[in-house]
């Protein structure tokens, strides 16, 4: 593709791909989106505070920055389209100080059209872009006043005039922190169909290029049931009349059950197609390339994906193990939690739809097992499940 073959993301494309990712749709979820945008705009004043408290150990500032300029901007598009107001008739009247809203022909406009063709980075928070947050706060207030206190027959208009006055202000701070909004709305339309896709297309296995002794099973069927030995529960796993792994215990004080854990692993081999945990315990190790020996499938990635599966289970205890979680209701920042954890392998790139698969299926199965204390789970990656049923006596 050439730089002639581009073409800009409009205002209303960017609209109506953000309402696709639109989980509470309708009028009656105003308050709710007036929450969301207060809240974005709160994250965006509190990364400059960050930034200019802990200046040299605080990271990310610039990507940060764009993260929440493009919440902004996705809560403005729901807003807008909650009054039935067109994003890009209110960035049209933003762009001008003197130009009232009004519903026209806008289609065409495009984010990149909202600013100055070349914006300087800004690596720390300038004196211009405070103030620009500050206005754009104060606009924000504004404008849930109106949204709350609107009755009159004006309403929608005049909430289109406050629309106008928060993106106004939205695209001078963009510009003032070096940010493109085009940039920022890329970025944010990245994130929620990572979160939240149009379509769940599975990702192929890391290892389909590898001979079958390198390949995680694709399909196995393993027993985990609890037994006392001298006094103690322990748990034991079975696969074909061969034992898993070493018995296991909480490893605590109070007992939580964790001693079931290793279902986690198998969830993540069945809906990720990795975990490097199953494979040192099942001898799968790539030995085949010793890059991917070394570093996927070596101690420190087996050290990570223990992290993750130690630090979700500190959630999870919070929040009944996820029983009453759907398919895409666990927080956002929990599932960028476990991307950062593992940042810089394969499993990062994992979407984060597929996380939230793997860490449902993984607990739903711990769920079976805390309440029967026995199962016989099955690894299906075929179809990315994890199957779980009662284990025979």
């Amino acid at each position: 593709m050439t730089a002639d073959d581009f073409e800009t993301l409009t205002v209303d494309q960017y609209a109506s791909e953000a309402a696709r990712t639109d989980q509470r749709k309708g009028s009656g979820t105003i308050g709710f989106t007036m929450l969301g945008l207060f809240g974005e705009t709160g994250s965006l004043l509190a990364e400059a505070k960050k930034k200019q408290r802990d200046a040299a150990s605080y990271l990310g500032y610039a990507e940060a920055v764009a993260e929440e300029i493009g919440d902004v901007l996705w809560y403005l598009a729901a807003i807008a389209r909650r009054h039935r107001l067109a994003l890009s008739d209110i960035a049209a009247a933003a762009l001008k100080t003197d130009r009232p809203y009004a519903e026209g022909t806008n289609e065409s406009l495009s984010l990149h059209a909202l600013q100055p063709a070349h914006i300087p980075l800004a690596k720390a928070p300038m004196p211009e872009f405070e103030h620009s947050l500050l206005a754009l706060a104060s606009e924000v207030g504004l404008l849930a006043r109106e949204i709350e206190g609107g009755n009159s027959t004006r309403h929608r208009a005049d909430v289109a005039e406050r629309l106008v006055a928060v993106t106004r202000c939205l695209i001078r701070a963009s510009t003032d922190s070096g940010i493109t909004i085009e940039a920022a709305a890329i970025k944010n339309l990245q994130k929620i169909f990572d979160r939240w896709p149009r379509e769940r297309i599975f990702p192929p296995a890391f290892d389909a290029d590898k001979n079958a002794e390198e390949q995680l099973p694709r399909s196995m069927q393993i027993d985990i049931y609890e037994r006392k030995v001298r006094g103690q529960d322990y748990v034991f796993q079975r696969s074909r009349g061969v034992y898993v792994g070493d018995r296991l215990t909480d490893n605590a004080i109070e007992p939580d059950d964790y001693r079931f854990h290793d279902v986690f692993h198998y969830a993540y081999v069945a809906v990720l197609g990795w975990s490097p945990v199953i494979r040192a315990l099942l001898r799968l190790k790539r030995k085949s390339d010793p890059k991917l020996d070394d570093a996927e499938d070596g101690a420190r990635a087996i050290l990570i994906e223990e992290g993750v599966t130690s630090w979700l289970f500190g959630q999870a205890q919070q929040l009944n193990f996820f029983e009453d979680v759907k398919r895409g209701g666990l927080p956002l920042d929990m599932l960028k939690h476990v991307r950062q954890f593992v940042a810089g392998y394969e499993a990062d790139r994992c979407p984060l739809w597929l996380w939230e698969e793997a860490i449902l299926q993984g607990y739903a199965a711990f769920r079976f097992l805390q309440k029967n204390r026995r199962a016989r789970i099955t690894i299906d990656f075929a179809r990315h499940r994890l199957r779980i049923k009662e284990l025979p006596q």
